[in-house]
């Protein structure tokens, strides 16, 4: 399959490094255009990555396009993922999907009537990185508590404890809410969290706060919000950052054994540790180390999508996965900014916050001002 990587910024090297790496999974893919706004870090992006082709043009690349990957920054994800959906073009792209839940229901409807896919049957296709969701030790646990063996989930905690200093936001679109989303809710912990989703499953209600303690951003710096699931399960999510010592921690505990995962930006199954409750030593035997599986990265989530891209089955994360994931994110800015609850399925069409995560907006002031050339990167 030929690919092309729209944006090569830090992030597409991870990309173009895991699509060379489908070869040693019998997957046969080539990324064959780097396309960025900028033509000279498109340039250099190439002859790094031996891509044959690059250029600033999106439009150009994708009638030789079999696979797109986004990793723009998210103001620009949306009308990619459209021409590409449109031109029978599979999409992956990076987190944040888009900017809010009305964009991301834009491409569900895209995907509905996308063109037929240039490579594989049936239609192009829509994905979203969570990267987490397929290392080892997650799939494992979700496998022990869909079939029982750990009882039911009870209580877990997620947290995204990251530092960023105030230079990582002169990059005219961080911290914005028209171009980034959102502060670490959107940017940075929505991967811990997509993870917790796909271990406890669906949420029911969430009550949360937020604030801008310390960054000249216009989004938050910290989030914080309790959540309950619909198995009855509740957990705490913090989303920061401001926290010197960074770390991604998350632990789950159910009827028969806490499971806990501590790392920062990646895990393998030296991450994890398993503690059985008392009285259920049988229950230490069901955790059993995979030393040679994948870690958690692109390679793990890239190399069962480009097998479903090339069988035209469903991709493992869907735009519904993707969606329930973004729901949290607003319900936890509506509860922030409201001082209230949100229930799932509460924030419709004509909530604020299903337009833009901002929604009637926190009560600090905007202090940026809007980037220019952010929709030229798509042209």
């Amino acid at each position: 399959m030929r690919t092309t990587i729209l944006g090569t910024g830090a992030i597409a090297g991870q990309h173009a490094r895991a699509i060379r790496e489908l070869a040693a999974h019998g997957i046969t893919a080539q990324v064959t255009h780097a396309v960025d706004i900028d033509a000279d870090r498109a340039a250099r992006f190439a002859a790094e990555h031996d891509v044959p082709r690059h250029g600033t043009s999106l439009a150009e690349a994708l009638p030789e396009t079999d696979v797109l990957h986004v990793c723009t920054p998210p103001g620009a994800h949306l009308d990619a993922t459209l021409a590409a959906l449109a031109a029978g073009v599979h999409v992956i792209v990076e987190k944040p999907a888009v900017l809010s839940l009305a964009e991301l229901d834009r491409i569900a409807v895209a995907e509905r009537s996308a063109a037929p896919a240039r490579s594989g049957p049936g239609t192009a296709r829509f994905t979203q990185v969570v990267q987490h969701r397929f290392g080892a030790g997650a799939l494992r646990l979700r496998r022990l508590l869909d079939d029982g063996a750990l009882g039911r989930p009870l209580v877990a905690t997620c947290d995204t404890l990251w530092f960023r200093p105030p230079a990582y936001f002169d990059v005219p679109w961080r911290g914005r809410w028209d171009t980034e989303g959102g502060g670490p809710t959107m940017g940075h912990g929505i991967h811990q969290f997509d993870l917790l989703l796909a271990i406890f499953g669906p949420w029911t209600e969430v009550t949360a706060m937020a604030g801008r303690l310390a960054r000249e951003v216009d989004t938050e710096d910290v989030s914080m919000a309790i959540v309950r699931f619909a198995n009855g399960a509740m957990a705490s999510v913090t989303n920061s950052l401001l926290s010197p010592r960074e770390t991604s921690g998350l632990r789950f505990d159910t009827e028969r054994a806490t499971v806990e995962l501590s790392h920062l930006y990646g895990y393998s199954d030296e991450n994890w540790t398993f503690t059985p409750a008392r009285g259920q030593d049988e229950a230490a035997r069901l955790w059993i180390p995979e030393p040679d599986a994948l870690p958690s990265g692109h390679t793990a989530q890239f190399v069962p999508t480009y097998q479903a891209f090339a069988t035209g089955e469903t991709p493992p994360v869907t735009v519904d996965d993707a969606r329930g994931t973004l729901e949290l994110a607003a319900a936890i800015y509506r509860s922030a900014f409201t001082g209230a609850p949100v229930r799932a399925g509460q924030i419709g069409p004509d909530d604020p916050f299903h337009e833009s995560m901002r929604g009637t907006g926190p009560e600090w002031a905007p202090v940026k001002d809007v980037p220019a050339g952010i929709e030229e990167v798509v042209r």
